[in-house]
This record gives structure tokens, sequence and C-alpha cells, in this order.
């Protein structure tokens, strides 16, 4: 599936083909802190299908819990969480969901890291709803 997407601020932007049976929850720690977030959602691209249309990201370099090192890029605009790839010699890029413009057709196949995931994130059901931002 193509696909294209791109920051907030819009100096990011790119475009992937991606398997779209490959989008996936991860519910560890770094992700959670990472994305300000519960749980960060993210479908992988091959190095020769992802290339970048406009701007460069920032790139930050964590050291994960297996002790590789993983290249967060986001923008350096607006700090839009845009992919991660391996710190040297990237072969996939992970893009991040919530930047790609088809997201609505990115259903989540498999979650992770569920060990770390918060209790109420497997329930949302439960918690009161509302269509658009509430005013007090």
């Amino acid at each position: 599936m193509k696909i294209d997407g791109g920051c907030h601020c819009g100096y990011i932007t790119y475009v992937a083909e991606i398997d779209p049976e490959k989008v996936g929850i991860c519910h560890c720690t770094d992700c959670q802190t990472l994305s300000g977030s519960a749980f960060r959602t993210s479908v992988p691209a091959a190095q020769d299908a992802f290339s970048l249309s406009g701007g460069q990201p920032k790139i930050y370099v964590k050291t994960a819990e297996s002790g590789a090192k993983r290249a967060q890029a986001f923008c350096p605009e607006c700090g839009t969480p845009i992919y991660a790839a391996a710190a040297t010699d990237p072969q996939i890029f992970n893009i991040r969901v919530g930047t790609v413009r088809q997201r609505a057709e990115l259903r989540p196949k498999t979650q992770g890291w569920c060990r770390s995931a918060l209790d109420w994130v497997m329930d949302l059901r439960s918690i009161r709803q509302f269509a658009k931002q509430r005013t007090n």
C-alpha cells in the first residue's frame, strides 16, 4: 500500500510503500515516554520503499533494553515523531502511524511489550467519550 504523510507543521513529508498487515502497537515504556502517550503505533517500511519528500528530521539516538541503538527521527520545528530506525545502516523505517495521511486505513494487527501496558489502555470503551472537545 502506498502511503504519504508528514509532521504537524508540514516541514517533514514522506512517501512509502508498506504492508498494512504489519501495523503494530508498542506498549514499552520507551515508546510511552517518547510518544508522550500510553503507547505508540507504527508500520515498517523497507529502506528502498521509504523516502523523505520534504525537510530533514532531527535524530535522537536512544539505547533499547536489548542494547541496540535506535534513531528516533522527529521534526525539528514542531517535534512530531516521524519514524525510528537502526542508528547505523537502517534497513527498516518504523513510521509513526499518526503521521500517515491514510492512518484510518491502518488498523493495528499486533501489540508488543504488553507487560508494560497501562491497564486502562486495554479497555478504552469503558471510558466516557465525547465526539468533540468539551467546553466547561
